[in-house]
């Protein structure tokens, strides 16, 4: 198990999505938001990815191709 900090920038179109449950549920991964701004006409969550590195690959692979923008988080991620 690993863990990997993203964030994830939604276009207007998908804010309403339930993406996040979704890339849960498909590929067994753990996700745990720290941070986030969603208004009506953009969004964008920090959180953190945890399972296997596969899984979280896969995982991504799709957000991305769903439209979101997936761009890592360096350094630690602060609790919240």
């Amino acid at each position: 198990m690993v863990k990997r900090g993203v964030k994830f920038t939604f276009p207007p179109e998908l804010i309403k999505e339930p993406i996040i449950y979704n890339l849960g549920q498909r590929f067994k991964v753990v996700t745990n938001i720290r941070r986030a701004d969603i208004n009506g006409d953009k969004g964008w969550v920090v959180l953190e990815l945890e399972g296997k590195v596969d899984d979280i690959e896969r995982g991504i692979a799709w957000v991305t191709g769903k439209g979101v923008r997936v761009d890592p988080i360096v350094g630690d991620i602060v609790e919240g």
